[in-house]
């Protein structure tokens, strides 16, 4: 865990919001309210799905943090709304910070200094007032220009902070809801070097109690959205901030939704509302704010946006063609009735049996073997087209070796229950048809590139295993045990014998057919 500045002073915080990171932006006393003592709090009348935090006279900024291979090197402040009587804490900063952090964004949720509220349901408080315009935005006038300084604070603390933090000083945005949205704004107009953020999204901004009108001189990209039903009337608050920029050659978008109204956040309203984010999340794609800083193997290989598309695509594809009988129809086709006597073997699998027939096919060609691997594939998948690529084919065996994506959770959740009744079935189906079955064990693996937030799950692998050469001792069925074969001492591979760990190279494929063979040989012998 990383040690982040001022954190001796987190211990002193009488309010915090949750387990993240909380660092005050300022030593007591905070400047320019020396004299609030008053104790921050929740509102009893916040709606269930957002809290409402107020009396705030301790800004603050609490930390969400990607996991690392998620990690794009950009941050975002995010500042709740709550007409500065209040932190709509939760629909407009925690859920936001969440979403972020999928998108590999660093999120910092700031917690700016709001009025006094003299009852415990500040929102009740702002309906009143909002009776008179003009004396609430006298009320708030000095409100706003303290949650300025306090957002102003942010982005320099993180800027100053950016190593610790893994964040490039130039991929630093903020982003606002209502009030925030106008926190924001004030930030941008009277921000410096130090503390100007490069990127900034006000969303339903109320400008009349912005402080500033001054552009930034450097290009400033900015993203707007607000809703045409909007009870407040905002809307050309929004057209305005956007023409504005517009004019003066900022990259400029603004999304006006005709339904969603005031507030509409992270709601779930089924409206085009919900996916503002995702259009924000478009937004910061094509500004690059979102090239990560650990890339996969594959993500190195063939660039993010490859790997993006082709997910995408896999995604469509096995939605028309789930089991992918499509792939080996045609060398099915033509592969010649076997002879009697033969002893063709159909080696069935995934992308480890699919690459091994590609790496070496005389391998397979010089031994009557053929491979039957498919990329990505699931025991499942292997079930719905077993009587395709292995029955109809004819063998006197096949060789079932499946388990890695199962584990790596390609087609949902791991169940070794439902893995291995797959593999069960297919043992049943190919006895069946006096198919002699012989079973793999799943190779060593710690990581899955393509699935790294899954962490090590050798522990699965090994109990798969084992439950597959009980399930073949307890039923006559051979066993080709790759995993003894290549495992090193943390139960994975080392890099020359499979450099992403997971599939293996020339000198893996080497060693799995060395122990293949004599199992095969043995079985093809058998009088079974």
């Amino acid at each position: 865990m990383f040690r982040y500045f001022m954190l001796a002073l987190v211990a002193t915080i009488s309010f915090r919001i949750s387990a993240q990171d909380v660092i005050p932006l300022y030593k007591d006393p905070v400047p320019g309210s020396e004299n609030w003592d008053w104790s921050e709090a929740i509102s009893k009348y916040s709606p269930e799905d957002s809290r409402f935090v107020y009396n705030i006279s301790k800004p603050s900024v609490t930390v969400y943090s990607p996991p690392y291979y998620l990690k794009t090197g950009t941050a975002v402040v995010v500042a709740p709304g709550g007409g500065f009587h209040f932190l709509n804490w939760d629909n407009e900063g925690t859920k936001v910070a969440k979403w972020l952090n999928s998108k590999g964004i660093t999120a910092f949720v700031l917690k700016y200094r709001v009025a006094k509220s003299i009852t415990d349901d500040p929102a009740k408080e702002l309906s009143l007032q909002m009776a008179d315009p003009e004396m609430l935005n006298n009320k708030i006038a000095p409100i706003v220009k303290l949650a300025m300084e306090d957002g102003l604070a942010a982005i320099e603390y993180i800027r100053s902070n950016a190593v610790t933090y893994e964040v490039n000083p130039d991929q630093i945005g903020m982003m606002g809801f209502s009030a925030g949205a106008t926190l924001t704004m004030s930030v941008a107009y009277n921000a410096n070097k130090n503390n100007r953020p490069n990127f900034i999204a006000p969303i339903y901004a109320y400008e009349p109690a912005i402080i500033g009108s001054q552009l930034p001189q450097k290009k400033t990209p900015i993203f707007l959205a607000v809703a045409g039903d909007d009870e407040l009337q905002i809307v050309p608050h929004s057209l305005s901030i956007y023409k504005k920029w517009f004019s003066d050659g900022h990259p400029a978008e603004l999304h006006v939704y005709q339904k969603g109204g005031h507030g509409f956040g992270m709601k779930e309203q089924d409206l085009p509302t919900d996916t503002w984010h995702e259009r924000f999340g478009e937004w910061l794609q094509l500004h690059d704010y979102h090239k990560k800083l650990y890339p996969n193997k594959y993500e190195k290989l063939y660039g993010q946006e490859a790997v993006a598309k082709g997910k995408i695509e896999g995604i469509k594809k096995m939605q028309n063609d789930y089991a992918f009988l499509e792939r080996y129809k045609t060398e099915n086709a033509e592969v010649p009735p076997s002879k009697s006597g033969e002893q063709r073997v159909v080696f069935l699998g995934n992308s480890i049996t699919e690459g091994w027939a590609n790496d070496n096919p005389a391998f397979f060609t010089d031994n009557n073997f053929i491979g039957r691997g498919i990329s990505a594939q699931t025991s499942v998948q292997l079930l719905l087209r077993f009587r395709q690529d292995v029955i109809n084919l004819n063998p006197k065996a096949v060789v079932i070796h499946i388990g890695t994506n199962d584990v790596a959770e390609n087609t949902g959740p791991f169940d070794p229950d439902y893995t291995m009744s797959n593999i069960e079935s297919m043992a049943e189906l190919a006895r069946a048809n006096k198919i002699k079955v012989i079973l793999a064990t799943v190779v060593p693996t710690t990581q899955f590139q393509w699935n790294r937030k899954l962490g090590d799950r050798s522990d699965m692998i090994v109990d798969l295993n084992n439950r597959i050469k009980k399930y073949a001792h307890d039923n006559g069925i051979s066993v080709i045990d790759y995993h003894t074969a290549l495992r090193n001492n943390k139960n994975g591979m080392d890099p020359d014998i499979a450099a992403d760990g997971v599939h293996p190279s020339i000198k893996g494929f080497k060693i799995m057919e060395e122990t293949a063979l004599p199992v095969i040989r043995k079985t093809l012998n058998s009088q079974e």
